[in-house]
């Protein structure tokens, strides 16, 4: 590590002694003095302002980023009363004595002027984290600029540096670094949302396909963001090879489940088995695929719930796709009556249940089979078509209350166990015998 002490130490004894000159001077108390009541005059001012403004109704039915900047010059009103206050005693202590007294005041005021200008900028911003860093770095760079120290501490930041491999780094330079990836990242944000715009819109793409290229897109963009961010400050890509082997081994026993999972993300979406809309059964979970992320797939049960389901179980476990190919859902209802009744009249009775049934299809009559003869009685097997999976069970469930009531009307009945318990001689020898009604 190559440290240039000598310049550090020099910029921050310079430092020191222009702030003991400042606070040394008893001007600088009274300055002071007029900033802690300027600052007590804003703050009362700002919540008054609040207190007078909707901030729910302002704006309402204004474009989104007119509608922000309004949002941030009211919350930014309490800075701009306590910039005018303190522009004022500037101007009247530039005229009453000499201006190098009134020099904290122009400070105060020029960094107050430029968090309001940083804030409004980034007014039409809408992530929260962005801002603020956004925000802060700007404004501790216009603060240095102002008090004019930007310069030395650039050269400060840029003395101390570390050598690795071929290439020079630098505070100066990871912060130039950080910088870059999140004005780069976000811009790729923003063209990717674009282009999943226009993706979501092509209705010759099949729902997989939308879901493959928006991640072919944002995985590009991303690639290319963090390789234009890294040359434009000056580090030779090829300088970084020497840590590629230890981003194998990393990934190689660290990130073993991640990278399968993403590549089975990509499989799913190539063969097509599953796509966003799908009706799914995955061991003990049902649900409707209603997300394919890189990581996992997020199945929602109809109940709130939401199951998120890794990559890797759709391509190792077996998979139920209830509309994989076919939306249309075969529907079974067993039951079963005593020997009394007429079995063709019992089939006859089923198949105009089911046939009238409100999701039954038409083009696929049902269908009744005598299945068995049991010591009970006759089991029956009804099966018909439903254009598509949802809400099976309560189609089901409407059949067989049909199915009751029409048995009732009919005098059907359906054969349950019945025990009879006889008493001989003072024993009781217990005889259970199945009998029907």
């Amino acid at each position: 590590m190559d440290m240039d002490f000598k310049e550090l130490t020099d910029f921050l004894l310079a430092g020191a002694r222009s702030v003991g000159a400042e606070v040394t001077s008893p001007w600088f108390y009274l300055q002071f003095g007029l900033i802690l009541a300027a600052a007590g005059l804003a703050l009362a001012a700002g919540a008054a302002i609040r207190s007078r403004v909707d901030m729910d109704k302002l704006g309402s039915g204004w474009p989104l980023p007119l509608r922000l900047f309004m949002h941030v010059l009211i919350n930014s009103a309490p800075t701009a009363v306590f910039a005018i206050l303190v522009i004022v005693a500037r101007i009247i202590m530039w005229h009453s004595t000499w201006p190098s007294r009134s020099y904290l005041l122009m400070v105060s005021a020029k960094l107050a002027l430029a968090w309001i200008a940083i804030r409004l900028v980034t007014s039409t911003l809408r992530n929260p984290f962005i801002v603020r860093v956004l925000s802060i770095s700007a404004w501790v760079v216009a603060a240095l600029s102002i008090i004019g120290e930007l310069e030395p501490t650039i050269e400060a930041l840029d003395s101390v540096e570390v050598v690795l491999g071929g290439f020079r780094l630098t505070p100066l330079i990871l912060i130039k670094l950080g910088v870059l990836l999140i004005v780069a990242l976000w811009l790729t944000n923003i063209a990717s949302n674009i282009a999943e715009g226009w993706i979501a819109r092509s209705s010759d793409l099949t729902p997989s396909v939308q879901v493959l290229l928006v991640k072919m897109i944002r995985m590009g963009l991303m690639i290319t963001a963090i390789a234009v961010a890294v040359s434009a400050v000056g580090i030779n890509l090829s300088a970084l090879a020497i840590f590629s082997g230890a981003a194998g081994v990393g990934i190689g026993f660290g990130l073993q489940k991640i990278i399968a999972n993403f590549i089975s993300g990509i499989i799913l979406l190539v063969d097509k088995s599953v796509k966003p809309g799908d009706l799914v059964t995955i061991g003990d979970n049902s649900g409707r695929i209603s997300a394919m992320k890189t990581r996992y797939i997020s199945v929602a049960a109809g109940d709130g719930r939401e199951f998120l389901i890794p990559n890797e179980d759709l391509v190792t476990q077996k998979v139920t796709n209830w509309t994989y190919t076919d939306k249309n859902t075969l529907v079974k209802v067993t039951f079963g009556t005593n020997y009394e009744a007429d079995p063709h009249q019992v089939c006859k009775l089923a198949i105009d249940i089911a046939a009238a049934a409100p999701r039954a299809l038409k083009s696929k009559p049902p269908n009744c089979l005598l299945t068995d003869f049991t010591d009970a009685g006759m089991r029956f097997s009804l099966t018909f078509w439903i254009a598509d999976p949802d809400g099976m069970d309560g189609v089901k469930s409407g059949v067989m209350l049909a199915l009751w009531d029409a048995f009732k009307r009919e005098d059907i009945h359906v054969p349950y166990p019945v025990r009879v318990i006889r008493v001989r001689d003072g024993a009781l020898p217990v005889q259970t015998s199945d009998l029907t009604t």
